[in-house]
This record gives C-alpha cells, sequence and structure tokens, in this order.
C-alpha cells in the first residue's frame, strides 16, 4: 500500500511540474496538432487552398492531393482522393513541423490526414500511393506547393 501512495504522491508532482513547463503551454496554442480535421468539426467550413495531381510513372495521373484550410481551427491538412484499392501515406508540413498518416484502401478512395496548426505560416502537402503491391509501376506520388499566410 506505502508503494501505491508513493507512486501516487510521485506521479501528481509530474503533471505538477509538466502543466508549468513551456512545452505544456506550447502545446495549449496548438490544440488541434495531429487531430482528425473532422472529428474535431475543424473540416466543416474548410476550404481547399492548393491542388496538385497524384501521378504515377506508369499509369499517369492516378488522383488529386489538396491542401485544405479551416479558418475556424487555424489549421492545415492533406486530404487525397484516389483508387479505392490504394493504400499510402499522407503528410502534411509547416515550416517546422510535419504530421504522417498512413491510410489503407477503402473509403471510396477519400483519404485525409491530422492537422497541423499553421497559422500565418507556411503549409504544405504530399502524399505517396500505391495498389497491387506497388508491381508493375502502381505507384504515384504528389504535392503541393507551399500556401503561405
Amino acid at each position: 500500500m506505502k508503494l501505491r501512495v508513493a507512486a501516487t504522491a510521485i506521479g501528481a508532482a509530474a503533471v505538477t511540474l509538466l502543466a508549468g513547463s513551456p512545452a505544456h503551454a506550447q502545446a495549449a496554442l496548438k490544440p488541434y496538432d495531429h487531430q482528425d480535421p473532422y472529428r474535431t468539426g475543424c473540416g466543416n467550413s474548410a476550404r481547399v487552398v492548393r491542388t496538385a495531381a497524384i501521378n504515377s510513372r506508369a499509369n499517369g495521373k492516378v488522383g488529386t492531393i489538396k491542401l485544405m484550410w479551416s479558418g475556424k481551427c487555424k489549421t492545415n491538412w492533406t486530404e487525397i482522393f484516389t483508387a479505392s484499392s490504394a493504400s499510402g501515406t499522407i503528410r502534411v508540413y509547416r515550416n517546422g513541423a510535419s504530421d504522417t498518416f498512413r491510410f489503407k484502401k477503402g473509403n471510396g478512395g477519400r483519404h485525409w490526414g491530422n492537422m497541423l496548426y499553421a497559422n500565418n505560416v507556411c503549409a504544405w502537402g504530399s502524399v505517396t500511393v500505391q495498389w497491387n503491391g506497388g508491381r508493375g509501376g502502381q505507384n504515384g506520388s504528389g504535392a503541393t506547393s507551399k500556401a503561405c499566410g
């Protein structure tokens, strides 16, 4: 029993120290980082700020990548539309940070990554996709240009 009380007291002290730390304060300023834009409601009033093609050497255009912006949440994220049989990796970047989201085939080929706070900084997105194991050139990639502001 004494061990449990000591562990609880140490845990409480650690939480108190973290709550007052600069890292905790910084995290509080960016509450939507690495969150799903549609589960948080940020995607409800979002708009597309950059669009580009997802291309494959063997198959040409295999989809579209969009950099999204939520003025309500001051966040960006990347959305794609590609073959529903594709899987891959969606990334969003801002100056000094990034988020990576891996998606599986399905969802009608529409997928999106998590958000990053990006108010008054540059942001951009990228994606890599593959289908049928990527054999025979069945893979592609795309990236948006930077959106700054």
